[in-house]
């Protein structure tokens, strides 16, 4: 796993920080994806599809606004362009394409946050182009590209892998998502969702972890291995039938060991930019 630097924040000893973010807005038409309504209450930050897996103008159109009105920070979910599959197939693509696919979708989300009064903070590429981004080169740094061209002030969201550390090179800001509902293999990746124990249900042990990785750095492996794991945002998953219940099970160990809430776009120092 690529190393990368723990985040800095200019705070007294103890005194943490953490943003809460989702994906939402990622219906389309007559389908419904999602419980955005009840998780907009949980978070400081979302990733908003841009419509390329999920997400039409309409349904952009109100999720920022939903966010503007909350102080929800606004971020980019771009992706492969495949509504049907979702965005989690693998698409051989180019460069080229890749990078102009998401300045396009960035532009598109853009619009909705021009019209709604904030600004696009971050982004979070979806799925199988995320997924991608973090050991291929060419995709990463049409990524990272693609952010410049757009916006140099934009955080670029990853795990720690070749899309954080093209991005960090890049002179963007990094932000690295923990996941305290997923399964942590030995070298730091995720356990693939179609394997046994990939995906946490226990709410209460949902919310350990994630104080365990807000607080200390550290996430347990599925095999018991104690993995280095700095964060900066836990992303909160939304698209199942636990998530309401998780997101308020993690939400409440945080403040209750006295971690507090912020949106990325207030984050004074992030991953990635530390000496």
């Amino acid at each position: 796993m690529t190393e990368i630097t723990a985040a800095t924040f200019d705070r007294p000893a103890g005194y943490r920080t953490i943003d809460l973010i989702a994906d939402l807005g990622e219906s389309f038409g007559a389908w419904t994806m999602g419980r955005d309504t009840e998780m907009l209450d949980m978070l400081t930050s979302a990733n908003v599809a841009c419509g390329f897996h999920a997400g039409d103008p309409r349904t952009m159109a109100a999720t920022v606004r939903a966010c503007a009105d909350r102080g929800i920070g606004v971020g980019a979910h771009p992706s492969f362009p495949d509504l049907v599959g979702f965005g989690r197939r693998t698409m051989e693509l180019s460069a080229e394409e890749v990078h102009t696919d998401t300045l396009y979708q960035l532009g598109a989300l853009h619009a909705f946050t021009t019209a709604a009064g904030v600004r696009v903070q971050h982004l979070a590429p979806h799925g199988r182009l995320g997924n991608l981004a973090g050991t291929r080169q060419d995709y990463a740094e049409a990524i990272v590209a693609a952010a410049r061209d757009f916006d140099p002030g934009l955080t670029i969201l990853a795990q720690p892998g070749c899309l954080a550390e093209t991005a960090r090179q890049a002179g963007l800001d990094v932000a690295l998502v923990g996941m305290a509902d997923r399964a942590y293999r030995a070298d730091g990746g995720l356990v693939p969702r179609g394997e046994p124990g990939a995906v946490i249900t226990d709410p209460a042990l949902v919310g350990r972890r994630t104080v365990k990785l807000v607080t200390e750095g550290q996430v347990e492996a599925i095999d018991g291995t104690l993995l280095d794991a700095p964060v900066d945002t836990i992303l909160l998953h939304g698209d199942n039938a636990e998530a309401v219940e998780h997101a308020r099970s993690i939400r409440h160990a945080l403040a209750a060991a006295g971690v507090t809430f912020v949106p990325l776009g207030q984050m004074s120092r992030r991953a990635g930019n530390t000496p």
